[in-house]
Parts: C-alpha cells; structure tokens; sequence
C-alpha cells in the first residue's frame, strides 16, 4: 500500500516540480489579486511607482505551463471579493468572464483577501462569520467579507457544480501589524472551516506552511512590495505540490475529475 506519511509534517516542504497530479485537471481557473496576477512593481524619479499586471508571469500560468493545462486569469491589482463580480463582468480588457461557458473550469484557486482585509472598514459591513451567507440564494448574502468571499464559492459552483476548489490562506509576514495580522489568522481559521459546508473543497495552508515572508525571503523573491518572476515561479511551485499532496492524500476525490464538465460519470464511485 502506497502511504504519503512523510508528506504530513509539511505538505510544500519538497517541491514537485513538475506539478505531480496537478496536472489531472485540464482546466484551472485562478481568483485573486495583485499577487495572482504577476503584478510587477516599477519606479523612476521621473514617474514614482507603477504597477503593471502580466499574467504570464502569475503563479496560475506557470502552474499552467508545467502541468500542461488551460489556466484562467480571474484576477487583478487591487482585487477585493466585494468587487470581483464587478470587474470579470466589466469591460477591463484584464477581465475574463467566469460565466463565459468556455472559461468553465474543472477546478478553481481563490487566492483573495490581502485587500480585503486591509481594507475591511472602507469596503465592507465587518469581517463577518457563516452567519452571512444564504445557502439557498447567495445574492442574499450580506455585506461583509465572509458574506462576499463565499459568494465567489457559491457562483462557482453554480458554473460547474462538480468543479474542485481550493482556497489559499495568506502566508506569515514579518513586521505585519498586529490587528491586519490578527484578521489574517481569524480568515485562515474561517477557511478551514469550509469544508464542512463545500464538498471538494481544500484549504492550502500558506499561513502554517510556507516560509515566512520576512526580510531575508523578500531579498530573493520581491521586487520592490510585490513579488519578483522568480517570486512568483516559486509560488507556483508552492500551490502546485499542495494540490499534488491534497490529491494523494484524498484520492477517492478525485477519482473522477475525469468526468467534470461532462454528462456521463460513474455512479459506483464517489462524485
């Protein structure tokens, strides 16, 4: 029998490279902001500081490139769950719709809350709690973070109800602020709580896991207060041998990804 037992003290303490069984999807769709987006940090005394987004350097399309599959940007600068529906609905030539049939995915990565939570007085009624969310009508969800974030899950299930989802909590940083760091770790535990009301849904523990980003980190993989191509690389190699280790070590779950997006399955296995 095969065990992943050495796999159990850290799931990203040794990379996959290639992405392992990453690359059983064939379609991936990725939610989140600047940090999902290859957003690349420049400055000039001329023009101060500027943000560019290019995917093609976001962990999604790396992860994309390695496993062989079709990665989907929902995602920019600046991104907050409350605005999500907004923006992949607008006219930003950045924005992909996630209701576009052909950018239905088999699994989706949501990797917000960074300006979600730092911002949480100006855009949203509280952090809030499972309390917000309507089950039979998301629409009716009210106006906090967790009210918005789960929403994003509620949709997505609605696009393709079989789809894998992973959520990822924001890694340790060093010289956070107390209360931002407070709310970082109130939103990791809510996290880990979805399970409970999500089938097929994962939680990528950066927060107890990854490195911590403290000043030594940043000086090999940060370019300026956003992360570096490397930075980002190294990011993709970090989501990608979680999910690898999430499917070894649930593999009745993914049994039949095969089958997601299709009509047929098999009713004599887990789906």
């Amino acid at each position: 029998m095969i065990t992943y037992r050495h796999l159990l003290t850290n799931p990203i303490k040794k990379f996959v490279l290639d992405g392992g069984f990453t690359s059983v999807f064939r379609t991936m769709g990725f939610i989140g902001d600047s940090l999902s987006s290859g957003e690349h940090e420049s400055y000039s005394k001329e023009s101060g500081t500027g943000y560019h987004d290019y995917y093609e350097y976001s962990w999604g399309q790396y992860i994309g490139r390695k496993c062989g599959l079709k990665a989907i940007n929902f995602s920019k600068g600046g991104l907050t769950a409350k605005d999500f529906f907004e923006f992949i609905q607008s006219n930003d030539e950045r924005a992909n719709n996630i209701f576009a049939p052909e950018n239905k995915c088999q699994a989706y990565v949501i990797a917000l809350g960074v300006n979600d939570l730092n911002n949480l007085d100006d855009k949203y009624q509280g952090f809030g709690s499972i309390d917000d969310v309507d089950f039979n009508n998301e629409d009716n969800n009210k106006d906090t973070f967790i009210g918005c974030y789960v929403k994003i899950i509620q949709k997505i299930r609605k696009i393709e109800p079989k789809s894998r989802i992973f959520v990822v909590t924001t890694p340790k940083e060093k010289k956070k602020k107390k209360k931002i760091a407070k709310l970082y770790l109130e939103f990791a535990k809510f996290l880990k709580i979805l399970p409970q009301y999500f089938d097929f849904l994962y939680v990528i523990d950066l927060m107890k896991y990854a490195p911590i980003y403290s000043k030594r980190f940043k000086a090999k993989y940060y370019c300026g207060n956003h992360l570096s191509a490397s930075g980002y690389k190294f990011t993709a190699d970090m989501i990608s041998t979680y999910i690898d280790y999430l499917i070894k070590k649930n593999p009745k779950d993914f049994t039949q990804v095969g089958f997601i997006g299709k009509k047929v399955y098999n009713e004599l296995e887990k789906w």
